[in-house]
C-alpha cells in the first residue's frame, strides 16, 4: 500500500474527470459491474496461480476504489 500523496496535477485531473465526465457514484457503479463480470469470467476459465494472484489484487483494488468513490458495503 502506498502512502504517497497525489501531485497537484493528478488532483486537478481527477477533479476535472469527476466534474466533467462522470460522477463518483456512477463511476463506482461501473467499477463494481466490471469487477463482477471479470470475476465471473475468471472463475469460468482455468487460470494459473500467478494470474489468479494478480487478478485477485486487481479485484481488491477496483473494489477499494469503488468504495472510496461511493461507500456501499459499509452502509448499515
Amino acid at each position: 500500500m502506498s502512502t504517497k500523496t497525489l501531485s497537484k496535477e493528478a488532483e486537478i485531473r481527477l477533479m476535472n474527470f469527476f466534474n466533467d465526465r462522470i460522477d463518483p457514484q456512477s463511476m463506482a457503479k461501473a467499477l463494481r459491474q466490471v469487477n463482477f463480470t471479470l470475476a465471473l469470467n475468471v472463475m469460468s476459465e482455468q487460470e494459473n496461480i500467478q494470474q489468479e494472484t494478480k487478478l485477485r489484487d486487481s479485484f481488491y483494488w477496483l473494489n477499494e476504489l469503488a468504495e472510496t468513490l461511493n461507500p456501499y458495503l459499509d452502509v448499515e
